[in-house]
C-alpha cells in the first residue's frame, strides 16, 4: 500500500470527529467531502478507503456520534465503489429501517450495508452481520450485500454462511470490491458490473452450508472468473488486505497503549473520578431524578 493511504485515514479519523449537532448535515458533508476526494484524486484514493475503512477506530466511544458517522462513511465507500464499477448508486441518509446504500446498472439492482468493528472487539454473531434484515430490505431488488472487513468474517464455521446461501444476501469483503474497483477502470465500466453480477449469482448456486472454506472458494472462483487474465489484480489486493490489517492494528495498538499509560498514572481518587465518567454514572443519576409519576392514571 502507498505511504499515502496512511496519511488519508489518518485524516479522516480526525475529521469524522469533528461533529455538528445534526447527523443529517455530517453525513451528507461527508459525503461530499468523499465524493471530492475521489474526484481529485482518483481511484488510488478510492482504494485507500476500502482497504482500511473496515476498522472502526479505538478512541471513538461505543455507540457515540463518531461511531455512527463512521458507519455511514464506509456506506458511502462502498457506494463510491459500486459507481466505480459503474453502477448508479446512492447512501440512503434516512436512518430508517432499511438497506443504507442502493445502486442499480448493468440490468441489475441491489441493497447493500457496509460493516467496520474494532479490532479489540471479541465476541460477533450472527446478527452482526444482518442477513436477514437485508433479505428483508431487498424491496424487489435482484441481490443483497453485506460488505465486511476478510480478517473479521468466520474462517471456520458459522451460520451467516448457511444463511447468506439459502437467502442469496451475498457476503462480500472490501478486498473484492477493490480488486472490481481496479478491474474496471483497467477494461471499463461493463466488465466491471458483469463480473460483480458473476458473484452474486454464484452465492444463489452454493450449496447450504456453514463452512467457510466452501463459501469463499465459490466467491473467489467466481470473482477469478470475471477477472479472467487480470487475476492479478485479486492477488496484489490480497496482499494489500494483510498491509492494511497491519497499519489497522498499529493504529489501534498505539491508542490503546497510551490509554493504559494514562490510566496507571492516575491517582487514586483519579481512577475513581474516570470510572464513575467511564460508566455514565452522573447522567444515568440525572435520569432517574427526572422521570415523574405524571396524571396518566387520573
Amino acid at each position: 500500500m502507498r505511504p499515502e493511504a496512511t496519511k488519508r485515514r489518518q485524516y479522516w479519523v480526525s475529521e469524522l470527529a469533528k461533529l455538528s449537532e445534526s447527523f443529517s448535515n455530517d453525513s451528507a458533508q461527508m459525503i461530499q467531502e468523499l465524493r471530492s476526494d475521489i474526484r481529485k484524486n482518483g481511484i488510488d484514493a478510492l482504494l485507500d478507503h476500502l482497504r482500511l475503512c473496515g476498522s472502526v477506530p479505538e478512541h471513538y466511544g461505543h455507540d457515540s456520534s463518531e461511531e455512527k458517522l463512521y458507519s455511514k462513511y464506509t456506506d458511502a465507500v462502498v457506494s463510491g465503489s459500486f459507481q466505480a464499477i459503474g453502477l448508479q448508486s446512492t447512501v440512503i441518509l434516512a436512518r430508517a429501517d432499511a438497506a443504507d446504500v442502493q445502486a442499480t446498472g448493468g440490468g441489475y439492482s441491489l441493497v447493500a450495508d457496509a460493516k467496520a468493528f474494532r479490532l479489540s472487539r471479541t465476541a460477533k454473531n450472527q446478527k452482526d452481520f444482518k442477513i436477514q434484515a437485508l433479505d428483508g430490505w431487498r424491496n424487489g431488488l435482484d441481490y443483497a450485500i453485506v460488505v465486511c472487513p476478510i480478517y473479521q468474517l468466520p474462517s471456520r464455521t458459522s451460520q451467516i454462511y448457511q444463511q447468506a446461501i439459502a437467502r442469496n444476501v451475498c457476503i462480500l469483503s472490501y478486498s473484492h470490491l477493490a480488486a472490481l474497483v481496479r478491474f474496471a477502470a483497467e477494461r471499463g465500466a461493463r466488465h466491471g458490473k458483469n463480473s460483480l453480477k458473476r458473484i452474486l449469482d454464484a452465492t444463489s448456486t452454493l450449496h447450504p452450508s456453514k463452512n467457510a472454506v466452501d463459501y469463499w472458494y465459490g466467491i473467489n472462483q467466481a470473482l477469478l472468473g470475471g477477472l479472467g487474465k487480470h487475476r492479478n489484480l485479486w492477488t496484489s489486493e490480497k496482499k494489500a488486505s494483510l498491509e492494511a490489517l497491519v497499519i489497522a492494528k498499529k493504529e489501534a495498538l498505539k491508542y490503546l497503549r497510551t490509554e493504559r499509560d494514562r490510566l496507571l498514572k492516575l491517582t487514586h481518587q483519579q481512577a475513581l473520578d474516570e470510572l464513575i465518567r467511564a460508566m455514565g454514572l452522573e447522567s444515568r443519576i440525572k435520569q432517574v431524578e427526572s422521570i415523574e409519576h405524571g396524571n396518566l392514571l387520573g
